[in-house]
């Protein structure tokens, strides 16, 4: 499985158009070949402060995910409401397999 964790800051203004585009991108990536799960996380402490919890069945399914309208949409509406750029870590999912 592979999981990308998109650690993102917005500005303060911008918090609830984050979530409602999020929320867009979020239902139709759960729709899409091997997806596994599309999380949207809200820090607790910070509401600014987001992780997109992404888990794909492979590397090829990720990269499929980055040519679709909705996230290319959402990649675009989103652009001027970053605090600081984005931040996609990889990982290797091991469990659940």
């Amino acid at each position: 499985m592979h999981v990308t964790l998109v650690h993102v800051h917005v500005k303060k203004d911008h918090v609830n158009d984050f979530i409602e585009a999020c929320r867009r991108n979020h239902e139709a990536s759960v729709k899409e070949p091997g997806n596994r799960r599309f999380d949207i996380l809200q820090s607790s402490d910070d509401p600014a402060r987001f992780i997109l919890y992404e888990a794909y069945d492979d590397a090829d399914a990720a990269a499929a995910h980055k040519q679709t309208a909705h996230y290319l949409e959402w990649r675009e509406t989103v652009a001027d409401w970053m605090a600081e750029p984005r931040q996609g870590v990889a990982y290797q999912g091991l469990y659940p397999a």
